[in-house]
């Protein structure tokens, strides 16, 4: 009993971290952002994609965005998410590599959904 006690603490530590890695990460302003028209770019694959997206997102998996960054314009706004926010930090940062200097991240689909309906209300 003991050992699933620190096991489950465990667990809940780790969870927390994650939780706070993924405040700490995401960027400010997402919703300014997305009022002035940035792109949502979910990097998830296409089977995630078809599951379940964001109106309006453009698709381009983690996995082909060092082949196909081209499809995008430099000059735009884009806002990267994925399922859980892991997928999108590391899809902004290929995208600056790649000399992009208007990338966000956004996180999780469904949270930055959330975002965008309340970017929606205030229109």
């Amino acid at each position: 009993m003991q050992k699933l006690l620190i096991i489950a603490g465990a667990l809940l530590l780790v969870y927390i971290a994650y939780i706070t890695f993924q405040y700490i990460k995401l960027d400010k302003s997402l919703d300014t952002k997305i009022f002035n028209g940035a792109i949502i770019l979910d990097v998830r694959t296409e089977g995630e994609f078809k599951s379940g997206h964001i109106d309006g997102a453009v698709n381009i998996s983690l996995g082909t965005l060092r082949e196909r960054y081209v499809e995008l314009d430099p000059d735009k706004t884009y806002i990267t998410t994925c399922s859980h926010g892991l997928r999108s930090v590391k899809a902004a940062s290929i995208l600056k590599e790649r000399g992009f200097k208007h990338v966000y991240n956004g996180g999780a689909w469904e949270e930055l959904e959330k975002v965008i309906a309340a970017v929606k209300a205030r229109q």
